[in-house]
């Protein structure tokens, strides 16, 4: 215990401070003043924790991109578990992705969580801890909230909520209460990460978001589970912290939430609306710029297109008969016997006339014969010959 003895000053160190803050509003030995300076630790270790928030988002939204490769690396090594960890351990340090970055908030809140609860567990005993003095103990011993001491707990006995000077069954109901407020809090905080900031179509496949899904009901129930044996205090503190988790989600998923997800369409709208309103458009990239800057861009894109014209290609069909290129008649290849139809222009028509002939009749003479007319040939030069 000597171990934590640091971290039970600095707890009980914040907590006196603020409460010196409240007790000229609200009294020395009232519960909000007390309330209030635990609330107060709380949004304190939430501001700190900030960057480790930040880190935890992106690391989350790395582990969602990741898992089809993830996937498949165990399905590739689910023979050889070591090549199978060499290969995770590469593909994190490759993306700069690390596991448990969107554990850190959560581990880093955990020995402050104690620290209260310790410290709580303390003042119920009326004894000292931290810079607690007995006079500050025996006035947090005395702070209500709701009716119900700071320092009790619903499992309780009526001897011992007696002793704190309250009724078993208001502590009960006000424990019951912030319970039930703690893990809806939590549920809801949850479901929108799940719902809203969520890409729908990696949902199914996805085994991470799987794991995110069950653990929106998990928790709520391990809230309702644990939180009987936690004094009002420390739940007024694991209360505050679902509320500001809540709320801190909300503005992530507002501002920067994941693309493709339901929140990214109607952000997407949303600035898509308040660019119209300026004479602006939104671009597929997410840049706002001016309508007719772009739409001129636009255009001047598609006339470049337009201007793009493929070379023109002679097809099969026109090459066995004949054709040109495009815009030029296609011209029939002559035959044996036959004479070019020229159009009679005197000398000229008849050179071209006679030109064309002889064209043809050597075409005709280097052209293969057939055998029925090779033979035909053999017969007519014997008929000679005789």
């Amino acid at each position: 215990m000597g171990l934590l003895n640091p971290l039970y000053d600095a707890v009980s160190w914040i907590i006196v401070q603020f409460h010196k803050l409240f007790s000229p509003i609200f009294g020395k030995d009232s519960g909000w003043a007390w309330g209030l300076s635990i609330v107060c630790l709380v949004v304190l270790i939430r501001i700190c924790l900030i960057p480790l928030f930040v880190k935890q988002i992106r690391a989350t939204r790395n582990m969602q991109i990741l898992q089809p490769k993830i996937k498949e690396i165990q399905n590739r090594y689910k023979n050889d578990k070591e090549r199978q960890s060499q290969e995770m351990m590469k593909l994190y340090k490759e993306t700069g992705t690390n596991p448990l970055s969107s554990c850190l908030p959560i581990l880093v809140q955990m020995p402050f969580f104690f620290a209260l609860f310790h410290v709580l567990n303390r003042v119920s005993q009326g004894r000292t801890v931290g810079v607690l003095t007995q006079d500050l103990v025996d006035s947090a011993k005395n702070a209500h909230i709701f009716g119900a001491p700071l320092a009790a707990k619903f499992t309780d006995s009526a001897a011992k909520i007696a002793s704190l000077d309250a009724d078993l069954t208001t502590v009960r109901i006000v424990t019951v209460v912030m319970i039930l407020l703690m893990s809806a809090s939590q549920f809801i905080t949850q479901r929108q990460l799940m719902v809203k900031n969520t890409d729908p179509a990696a949902m199914a496949s996805n085994p991470f978001a799987q794991q995110q899904k069950i653990l929106m009901y998990v928790f709520p129930i391990m809230f309702a589970v644990f939180g009987v044996n936690f004094p009002v205090g420390v739940l007024l503190y694991w209360l505050t912290t679902n509320i500001w988790t809540m709320g801190q989600q909300l503005y992530v998923i507002q501002r920067n939430p994941t693309p493709g997800s339901l929140a990214f369409q109607a952000r997407q709208e949303r600035l898509a609306e308040k660019a119209k309103k300026k004479g602006k458009v939104l671009t597929p990239e997410g840049k706002v710029v001016d309508a007719a800057e772009y739409e001129a861009k636009l255009a001047e894109e598609k006339e470049r297109a337009a201007k793009r014209t493929q070379p023109s290609r002679t097809t099969k069909a026109k090459r066995k008969t004949g054709g040109g290129t495009q815009g030029q008649p296609a011209q029939r290849p002559a035959v044996k016997g036959s004479t070019a139809r020229t159009p009679p222009s005197g000398s000229n028509g008849s050179a071209a006339a006679e030109e064309g002939s002889d064209a043809a009749e050597r075409e005709a003479g280097n052209r293969p014969r057939s055998p029925r007319n090779q033979a035909q040939s053999r017969k007519n030069q014997g008929r000679k010959k005789s």
